[in-house]
């Protein structure tokens, strides 16, 4: 079976990260998406929270599992025999930073990594982006899934 993980800190989940997953989804047997544990960021959602709407939003792929983990990700992905991480590449900046990654994970542990181009139409889009426009007004629906809309507004709101 070719599993690969696409890894993240989904915080929120955005369009730009789903495209990347369900294009994933189309080449390999199964897809795990993985939120990032880092203890030195402070998330708007917790965890079990971007779990849960990762899992909502990713429902219609059945071969698509969400998980979580806190260490290294060649850490997982040996535990779980997963091949490849599969990551979205906005642009130049992006390539740079996960270029890195991807030669330190195959030296660490010959996992392989699979830098897909993003989709144009959320090439400006960050989880980070989102939030402060959200924070201040502005309108992100069309940026994020329905349900992270409503769960965005929700937590923006309290």
């Amino acid at each position: 079976m070719r599993r690969a993980v696409c890894p993240g800190s989904y915080d929120p989940a955005t369009n730009g990260h789903l495209d990347i997953i369900e294009r994933a989804a189309a080449l390999f047997d199964e897809v795990v998406v993985a939120v990032l544990i880092n203890p030195k960021k402070q998330g708007l959602f917790t965890v079990e929270e971007r779990l849960e709407m990762l899992r909502e939003v990713t429902a219609g792929l059945p071969n698509v599992r969400v998980d979580s983990w806190r260490g290294l990700l060649v850490d997982y992905c040996r535990q779980h025999d997963i091949a490849a991480v599969a990551k979205g590449l906005r642009s130049v900046s992006d390539f740079d930073y996960e270029l890195q990654m991807a030669q330190m994970n195959r030296e660490l542990s010959g996992v392989e990594t699979l830098l897909m181009s993003n989709n144009p139409a959320y090439s400006f889009l960050s989880s980070s982006l989102v939030k402060e426009v959200a924070t201040y007004g502005g309108d992100v629906s069309e940026m994020v899934p329905a349900v992270v809309h409503e769960r965005l507004k929700a937590k923006l709101a309290q």
